[in-house]
């Protein structure tokens, strides 16, 4: 059992990352020196470093600041995504530091909280980012760990008490399961991380192994998956103990009837964009309700909450043009995605910028992307963002291309963007890359 009583330092390898990142501002916080590594530059870095974090680029054991020599005060965290011939992961290894993941410190540090985890392929972001408003908006004191930067936090972490923890339980390289959470949401188990697990049964055989690792409380569980819970949750369900229905369009935000084991709330509006966001904010209700936390300010929060940023993130809304950026990588996330652009704006011609991440998850996904890419009445593809991979033969977005049926679409380097841009109606930014570097850029050439 990893303690940290006895560390004064803390170096992270992988600094930039979301989850990371957190983690380097819970210990800042906690006074305790910090320093990292990371590959590029980012936003996430580079407000780390105006907190006094000392960061480096470079992958060289000399930039190592001096104070981070004492061993027996020191803590490497690093990545999945480091690989092993990184050498500053191999001096930490060879000079006989203290390394861990990152799924074991959060664990570590939420161990003896009240830990409210929230899972799932899709939505944990969203999910755990409201349900920590939700929380703190009523006055219920929390600390967060979040994968992405909640707009009313205007940060991936939200330091409160030391009694309740809100975490986003990832599954990629089964870190969820170093949690001990005393409540879960499970929002859903789509096959993805394949390079992980291997099959979606194995995928699905460690969620169920996520969930019996919850003590003292339950499992909340969106209906259908194959997973023991107690609750359950479902838009237009009449068997669910938490649903929405009624669902529609008012004023370009969702409206519907929410039901929940003591009643009826009638005309719930949610501030978030995207019907997939009406069975996130089931989600994060339920969760709440169980906390204790009164129905009428849930409900509040709910409406209130301004979302998290690259989850279906409007940056420029006129009646003649609008872009939205989305973190979408997955096909079902894109289907939804494009769903709610529907939804929100019908008739309106939509054209969709995707930038396919990782290798691995375009080639076992090669059939299910390009038919809901070509849901799109324009498609322009990127190259794969390969992240931690190295290429694989024979994938690549050309072949996607020539899968997609839409009649009008093209291949595209990051480079020719925005001056290729179409006109269009509707703009959407897919991917979770670094597609975002374009956003900017983007917005600049619309509003000229």
């Amino acid at each position: 059992m990893i303690s940290l009583d006895h560390i004064k330092y803390v170096y992270f390898l992988g600094i930039g990352g979301i989850g990371m990142s957190a983690l380097a501002r819970y210990f800042l916080a906690h006074q305790k020196g910090v320093a990292g590594y990371d590959r590029n530059s980012s936003d996430l870095s580079r407000s780390l470093a105006l907190a006094s974090c000392e960061i480096t680029y470079e992958d060289d054991p000399k930039t190592i600041p001096n104070v981070f020599a004492d061993k027996k005060k020191v803590l490497v965290v690093y990545t999945p995504a480091i690989p092993n011939t990184n050498k500053l992961l191999s001096y930490f290894q060879t000079e006989g530091y203290s390394l861990c993941k990152r799924s074991e410190i959060l664990g570590a540090i939420t161990r003896d909280m009240q830990c409210l985890a929230v899972a799932g392929t899709h939505g944990k972001t969203t999910i755990s980012s409201l349900l920590a408003y939700i929380l703190s908006d009523n006055k219920v004191d929390c600390t967060a760990f979040l994968g992405g930067v909640a707009t009313n936090f205007e940060s991936n972490l939200r330091i409160g008490s030391e009694d309740i923890a809100v975490v986003e339980a990832d599954e990629f390289d089964r870190s969820f399961l170093r949690l001990s959470p005393n409540w879960a949401v499970i929002s859903s188990m789509d096959a993805d991380h394949l390079d992980i697990y291997g099959t979606a049964e194995h995928l699905e055989e460690s969620f169920q192994m996520f969930s019996e690792q919850v003590k003292g409380g339950e499992v909340i569980a969106k209906e259908g998956l194959k997973i023991s819970s107690k609750y359950t949750y479902a838009l237009d369900s009449y068997t669910a103990d938490f649903s929405a229905t009624g669902i529609h369009v008012r004023s370009g935000s969702y409206c519907f009837d929410l039901r929940h084991p003591e009643g009826i709330c009638r005309q719930v509006i949610t501030g978030l964009p995207g019907i997939h966001n009406v069975e996130n904010a089931l989600a994060a209700f339920a969760m709440a309700y169980f906390q204790k936390v009164p129905v009428s300010g849930i409900l509040e929060s709910i409406r209130s909450f301004s979302g998290v940023k690259r989850r279906f993130e409007y940056h420029v809304k006129t009646p003649q043009k609008v872009y939205i950026d989305d973190y979408a990588h997955h096909p079902k996330e894109i289907q939804v995605a494009i769903r709610s652009v529907r939804d929100l704006f019908p008739k309106r011609k939509l054209t969709v910028i995707f930038q396919p991440h990782l290798f691995t998850r375009t080639r076992d996904f090669m059939e299910d992307f390009a038919r809901e890419l070509s849901l799109a009445d324009q498609v322009i593809l990127l190259d794969i963002y390969p992240a931690r991979e190295l290429p694989i033969s024979g994938v690549n977005s050309a072949v996607l291309l020539g899968k997609i049926t839409c009649q009008d679409k093209v291949l595209c380097s990051k480079s020719e963007i925005p001056d290729a841009l179409p006109e269009t109606d509707v703009l959407m930014t897919l991917g979770a890359g670094d597609i975002d570097t374009l956003i900017e850029p983007i917005k600049i050439h619309l509003s000229s």
